[in-house]
């Protein structure tokens, strides 16, 4: 018998799939964002789905009384290292962290699972962090908490998240089972080849083999797939792009292409990072802070692209315009790594 679950802060749905794959049905979600909930509908179609703000709605309002599993994403970015003008006290977003507590008290699953940036246990960052874990504690769950990288849950990039986890039953010995990590090339190798700015949402796949990888992302026996769309970069943002050597940055780039930042050396190692094809990805996060730049193409990775470094079937679909699209890609937990941590903890509670 599948267990089911409730995901809130659901996003486009990355745990929700995750949890799919470990053997988990969701099946009712929460987030307020309309271009989620288009993407989340469009893909998980048998699910409820509440277009609300968190804070206004209880477990009352739910189309279910009883659940084996609540599973949470709360807005990571007053915790997120690389956001320092937002990671502060006084951002609102704080307090969302703890409102799943609201309904793993009402609802009672045996496994309650949160999910935010590994930042959340760093710094002055920790207390909120070691709040969350008492206030589940004292709801009468056995709780820890995991730092889990991508290395670990076979996914083409380096992105370290924290899971606090509360259990009914008592933690056993928790580990991953251990995945190999693919490459970039693995990844995106079979993708077509695309300028800076392209427009055509569905293309063909390329011509060339694909991994073992990329063929459990593909469709199969479908010759193309969406989300080829890329930002349309100007000419001096190109320019910058040709002097980046695969794996490099902004370091690479002379000074007299930078003028247009006030401090270029503040900036942080994903500005202008180049992807390398035998390597890893950086972290897949917010498009236009980041900017990765393709590993031998001058533009930026399309939708598509990024999807398949963050585990995303191809046949998952996002709605929204362009940037809507990147973001919803950017912010997700990668099904692969939920798969992996939600099959560790179904074996802790058998």
């Amino acid at each position: 018998m599948r267990l089911s679950a409730i995901d809130l802060f659901s996003g486009a749905g990355g745990m929700s799939l995750g949890a799919k794959l470990a053997g988990i049905d969701v099946t009712v979600a929460v987030d307020s964002n309309p271009d989620v909930a288009a993407t989340y509908r469009r893909n998980f179609p048998t699910a409820a789905f509440l277009q609300s703000d968190i804070v206004s709605i209880s477990a009352d309002d739910l189309p279910v009384s009883k659940i084996d599993v609540l599973l949470a994403g709360p807005p990571c970015q007053s915790f997120s290292t690389s956001n320092q003008r937002t990671r502060g006290d006084d951002n609102p977003l704080n307090n969302l962290l703890y409102e799943p507590l609201r309904f793993a008290r009402d609802l009672r699953p045996s496994l309650v699972v949160i999910e935010n940036v590994a930042g959340l246990g760093i710094g002055t960052r920790r207390r909120y962090l070691e709040s969350l874990m008492r206030r589940l504690t004292r709801l009468g769950y056995f709780v820890t908490c995991m730092e889990v990288d991508g290395s670990q849950c076979g996914i083409p990039q380096r992105r370290r998240r924290l899971f606090v986890v509360g259990s009914t039953k008592p933690f056993g010995r928790l580990g991953i089972r251990q995945n190999s990590q693919p490459t970039v090339r693995d990844a995106i190798g079979d993708l077509p080849h695309l300028d800076n700015g392209n427009s055509i949402d569905e293309l063909p796949y390329g011509n060339g083999p694909y991994s073992r990888y990329a063929a459990k992302l593909r469709q199969r026996s479908v010759l193309a797939c969406d989300g080829h769309t890329v930002t349309s970069n100007s000419d001096d943002v190109i320019s910058r792009f040709k002097h980046v050597r695969p794996g490099g940055n902004w370091r690479d780039i002379p000074r007299a292409l930078m003028t247009s930042y006030s401090n270029v050396d503040r900036s942080h190692t994903g500005i202008y990072h180049r992807l390398h094809w035998d390597e890893p990805s950086k972290v897949i996060g917010n498009f236009r802070k980041n900017m990765l730049i393709h590993p031998d193409e001058q533009r930026g990775l399309s939708i598509r692209e990024a999807a398949r470094l963050q585990s995303f079937p191809d046949h998952f679909c996002f709605s929204g315009s362009i940037g809507k699209r990147q973001q919803q890609v950017g912010n997700a937990v990668p099904p692969l790594m939920a798969r992996s941590v939600l099959s560790m903890l179904i074996r802790n509670m058998q």
